[in-house]
């Protein structure tokens, strides 16, 4: 695998069910990354040292999933100055993953985090890679080929359906 550039974050192990698709799509293009537990709540130092110190190892974009309150997408994003993309979760604990994507879509002005769907990992593993790819002409070609079969796939999607006869 290549250079880590991406890390994956998640608030705790329980998460891993569904960060894994976002590992799985930078794995898919090419994109090294990492992948950790750093809570808000219960490890707030880890969470401050990681959070200061990821773009001095090279990474260069922060995926960071957490459940119920949420806080630890929004934490990373005021104190890195990296791109953050939030995956609410729904938790055992969360008001049907409501309070999850609202923790994390309604930053204040000046600390932003890039938010993706309850439980989108898979979306923030491409959005991901898009913005790694914006500098490294061998992922955005990766992307580019990603996205051209995705049409081919609704192509014969398309060609299946409108031979059917009703």
């Amino acid at each position: 695998m290549s250079k880590i550039v991406v890390s994956i974050v998640m608030g705790s192990d329980s998460d891993l069910p569904v960060m894994q698709a976002a590992a799985d799509m930078l794995e898919q293009f090419g994109v090294g990354y990492e992948l950790d537990v750093v809570s808000a709540h219960r490890t707030p130092e880890k969470l401050f040292e990681y959070s200061k110190n990821a773009h001095k190892r090279g990474i260069q974009v922060i995926i960071a999933g957490a459940g119920g309150a949420a806080h630890l997408p929004g934490m990373i994003a005021s104190m890195s100055p990296l791109p953050i993309i939030g995956v609410p979760i729904k938790s055992s604990n969360s008001i049907d993953g409501w309070d999850s994507i609202l923790s994390i879509l309604q930053m204040p002005g000046g600390v932003p985090v890039a938010t993706v769907a309850l439980n989108g990992a898979k979306n923030a593993g491409i959005l991901a890679a898009q913005i790694v790819g914006a500098g490294t002409k061998k992922v955005q070609d990766t992307i580019v080929s990603y996205k051209e079969e995705l049409g081919k796939q609704v192509e014969e999607k398309s060609k299946r359906v409108a031979t059917q006869k009703g």
